[in-house]
């Protein structure tokens, strides 16, 4: 592959694109449309499982494939309760697209435990779940949407899923070209996740991925909020020589939005007074100089949000920099507080208010030095800033994290009661994996090389060779073998 030009070399500035730009590149590359079946999904179960129970869909790790096929018998026992004539029916008709690549094990192991069942699912099943997943991924038997792929984020271990059972030629030809690059090891790794989850969701090998796929996944992502739609994935496709000499060699057309300007910043909250939101921008661009990024867009959100929008959600028609006591006073106990989903029990979900870590001290500082940077600009220049200048509304006084540490303290005392009363077990648990331990060496230094021993509650087969110092036991059901000592 010398001589092909690498991901690197096509890398753009970003863009923002239009809707007519979106709207041509759309008709000039269409994504893939969705099949509403194909031979894979029509497959009998016994089918299925002839297939993916042997090579390429095996794992190397035996643990791991006994989890596989456990979690592969329980994934299509619940697929086959749902309403369909195909595997893709299935799936579409249970509410796993709803629920996003994680939370559906939680619908399917409702769904399998019964219905009057509403806990969580038991750990072990929930990872079983998400292995027995996987090779019906791979296999083609079911194709998520795009949507599903990505939300919450990719699936672990796609990767080397697809790469394994759908197309093997097609990810060593992007491995090699990843190496070839010198861009960063993370940036390649989560181009592989998105051309893994294209693949997933739209059927077919790596060759057969279109321009069209690629916006979408890109358009996905970001009206999800993701900031990390990098592009890199469509540069790699490209330089491999997957699409049409007539695909842009750059996606310039379709690149996402890279950093937003103070106005764009702003208004995102949709403030409803006008002058107060000249006045932030204002405020902001003047600050702008020696900040990064990152502080600038989060004093944007703690003015702009937490401060102004807040104030106007709970009086109407406010326009005065200069607050009440009353208005203030509610609004620092509003900022001290914040939401959160609680879930109890059985499985139901309700909101509720706790105090924030810092007591929402960090948009009160944010507030605070908004007043007294404009009381300090109202004297350098007062046509600009002095019709804004009032009262601060945050003392001094306030601002003392005597509070914020005391609160700290009270929540790891409340830890550590929570925890005290687990300890007697954790101590009963760690003596009795010593003495086990201890047993199991006992017996595997007086046991030759090649001989069973029992110690532990297991029993074990002396692995110890000639060239090994230390005693090892194999466990006869499993793979791996067990070190003895340190």
């Amino acid at each position: 592959m010398s001589g092909r030009p690498t991901p690197a070399a096509t890398a753009p500035r970003s863009a923002v694109p239009s809707a007519p730009e979106v709207a041509t590149l759309l008709e000039r590359f269409p994504p893939r449309p969705p099949e509403p079946t194909w031979p894979a999904t029509r497959h009998s179960r016994a089918r299925i499982h002839e297939r993916l129970l042997a090579p390429p869909f095996i794992s190397e790790s035996a643990r791991n494939q006994e989890g596989r096929e456990a979690g592969l018998i329980k994934v299509l026992d619940w697929l086959e309760g749902q309403p369909g004539d195909t595997w893709q029916a299935r799936w579409l008709a249970n509410g796993a697209e709803e629920a996003g690549n994680v939370a559906w094990r939680q619908t399917a192991c409702r769904v399998l435990r019964g219905r009057e069942w509403t806990g969580q699912a038991p750990w072990g099943e929930f990872i079983q779940l998400g292995r027995g997943l996987l090779p019906l991924l791979a296999a083609d038997v079911i194709r998520p949407s795009l949507a599903w792929m990505f939300t919450p984020g990719s699936i672990k271990n796609l990767i080397a899923e697809m790469a394994r059972g759908r197309d093997p030629d097609g990810f060593t030809k992007l491995s090699a070209l990843a190496q070839e690059d010198p861009g960063n090891t993370h940036t390649k790794e989560a181009a592989l996740r998105r051309i893994a989850g294209l693949l997933a969701a739209k059927g077919g090998t790596v060759a057969d991925i279109a321009v069209g796929d690629c916006l979408q996944v890109v358009h996905i992502m970001a009206a999800r909020g993701r900031r990390d739609t990098s592009l890199y994935f469509y540069q790699m496709l490209h330089a491999l020589g997957v699409f049409p000499a007539t695909a842009p060699r750059t996606v310039r057309a379709f690149a996402t939005q890279g950093q937003v300007g103070i106005e764009g910043l702003i208004d995102r909250y949709d403030l409803a007074c006008r002058p107060i939101r000249d006045l932030l921008v204002a405020y902001l661009r003047e600050r702008q100089p020696a900040l990064d990024y990152a502080t600038l867009r989060s004093m944007s959100f703690g003015l702009g949000q937490m401060f102004w929008k807040d104030l106007e959600m709970h009086h109407p028609g406010i326009s005065s920099l200069r607050l009440e006591p009353d208005v203030a006073a509610a609004w620092k106990r509003r900022v001290a507080r914040k939401r959160v989903t609680v879930t109890s029990p059985d499985g139901t979900t309700s909101q509720t208010e706790v105090p924030r870590a810092d007591l929402g001290m960090n948009y009160m500082s944010m507030v605070r030095a908004f007043y007294l940077d404009i009381a300090q600009w109202a004297m350098e220049d007062p046509p600009t800033w002095g019709p804004w200048a009032a009262p601060c509304p945050i003392r001094d006084s306030e601002m003392s994290r005597r509070k914020v540490h005391a609160h700290r303290k009270s929540r790891m005392d409340q830890r550590t009661r929570e925890r005290l009363p687990a300890l007697p077990a954790l101590v009963t648990a760690a003596d009795t994996a010593r003495k086990a331990a201890a047993e199991r060496l006992t017996a595997a230094q007086q046991t030759a090389p090649g001989q069973l021993f029992t110690a532990g509650g297991q029993t074990l087969l002396s692995a110890r060779g000639a060239k090994q110092a230390h005693p090892r036991g194999q466990d006869l059901g499993r793979r791996p073998r067990h070190r003895q000592t340190p």
